[in-house]
C-alpha cells in the first residue's frame, strides 16, 4: 500500500512538472509574430463569411483603409466605391477592411445576412469581419486605438481610417468622404508610393 501511494505521488509530481512546462509556453502563435507586428494591428477578428479568426498582423506592410459599415444606411452605396478602390489598388498594396456595426442601428441581424447582402448587392471581395462595436465603452480595442490617435471615434457608418505601411494611423475621414474623394485617393496614392520596409 505504501509503495502504491509513493508511486501515485511520483506520478502526480511528474504531471505537475509537465503542466508547468506547458503553461510556460506562449498561449497563442502570436509570440514571435507579434514582435514584428505593429501594435495597432495586433488584433484578431472573426471573418464575416465563416467566422474563422483572422489576425490583422497579416496586413503588416500594406496600406489599410478601415471602414465601419452598415446595410441600411444612406452611405451603404459606398460599398461600390470601396470595391472599386480595392480592385484598382490591391496589386499595389492596398487592403480595405470592412467592419459591419450595428452601433447606429442600421445593420442586419446576423453575420450571414450581412455576408449575403455584401456579396449579392455590391460584389464585395475585400476582407470583411463579423459585426463589431466601433464606438463607446463597448468598442473593440482596435477601434479604441484608432479613435485615440486622431481623437475621433466613428460618428456614423462608413467612417474611414487610413493606416500606412508602417502600421501607424495617417488620417481619418468622415462618412461624407466618398471612396473616390480626391483627398482620400491622393492620400492613398501617396501612402502606396512608400516602399515596404
Amino acid at each position: 500500500m505504501a509503495n502504491f501511494t509513493w508511486i501515485r505521488c511520483l506520478a502526480l509530481m511528474a504531471s505537475c512538472l509537465v503542466v508547468s512546462a506547458v503553461s510556460a509556453q506562449p498561449a497563442t502563435h502570436t509570440g514571435a509574430a507579434s514582435a514584428s507586428c505593429p501594435a495597432l494591428l495586433n488584433h484578431t477578428f472573426a471573418r464575416l463569411q465563416d467566422e474563422k479568426p483572422q489576425s490583422l498582423c497579416q496586413y503588416s506592410g500594406k496600406v489599410i483603409l478601415v471602414v465601419n459599415t452598415a446595410s441600411y444606411c444612406g452611405f451603404t452605396p459606398q460599398y461600390k466605391g470601396l470595391e472599386a478602390l480595392h480592385d484598382k489598388y490591391k496589386d499595389r498594396g492596398l487592403v480595405i477592411l470592412g467592419f459591419p456595426s450595428n452601433d447606429f442601428a442600421q445593420e442586419k441581424a446576423t453575420n450571414q445576412e450581412i455576408a449575403d447582402f455584401c456579396e449579392s448587392t455590391f460584389g464585395v471581395k475585400f476582407p470583411m469581419f463579423t459585426k463589431t462595436s466601433v464606438t463607446g465603452e463597448a468598442a473593440a480595442p482596435f477601434f479604441k486605438q484608432l479613435a485615440q490617435a486622431p481623437g475621433q471615434r466613428p460618428k456614423w457608418n462608413f467612417y474611414k481610417y487610413l493606416i500606412g505601411r508602417d502600421g501607424k494611423l495617417i488620417d481619418s475621414y468622415n462618412s461624407m468622404t466618398s471612396p473616390d474623394s480626391r483627398s482620400l485617393v491622393q492620400a492613398l496614392e501617396k501612402s502606396l508610393a512608400v516602399k515596404p520596409s
